[in-house]
């Protein structure tokens, strides 16, 4: 009976692990010249990275003040863009082997407010975009 019994439980692993296997085998690639895997799409880009916040979260600034962080990961600088409270600003770039200096100005009429630096990095694809950010106290 016991001899019964375990080769029920083999035939029912094997019920439930083939159908699985086969799945994988389907999703992995859909055609011939692809490598399996998972999908290429998440493989083929990097998201930017956007670090080095300057002046740091939280600092306090005058109005009109500069901003800068680093880009890495990107193309060219016209993927990225910065809005301050909504308002677009504009930024300048500069390369500097292996990232992206960026630097902008918080706009002029801004004052006694706390403003969110928002950053995003754009790209061909939603799933490699990359937004951050920071807020900055302005005196």
């Amino acid at each position: 009976m016991k001899w019964f019994n375990f080769l029920g439980l083999v035939a029912v692993s094997f019920w439930v692990y083939i159908p699985a296997v086969q799945a994988t085998e389907h999703h992995s690639g859909h055609g011939a010249g692809m490598s399996g895997g998972g999908g290429a799409g998440a493989s083929q880009c990097q998201k930017a990275r956007l670090e080095r916040f300057n002046p740091p979260h939280l600092a306090k600034v005058a109005p009109g003040s500069d901003f800068s962080f680093y880009a890495f990961n990107i193309d060219n600088p016209g993927q990225l863009s910065a809005t301050v409270k909504k308002e677009p600003v504009e930024l300048t770039a500069e390369y500097k082997e292996p990232y992206f200096l960026v630097k902008g100005r918080l706009p002029a009429h801004l004052t006694h407010t706390a403003a969110r630096i928002d950053i995003k990095a754009s790209a061909k694809s939603s799933h490699c975009e990359e937004e951050k950010g920071w807020l900055l106290i302005i005196e």
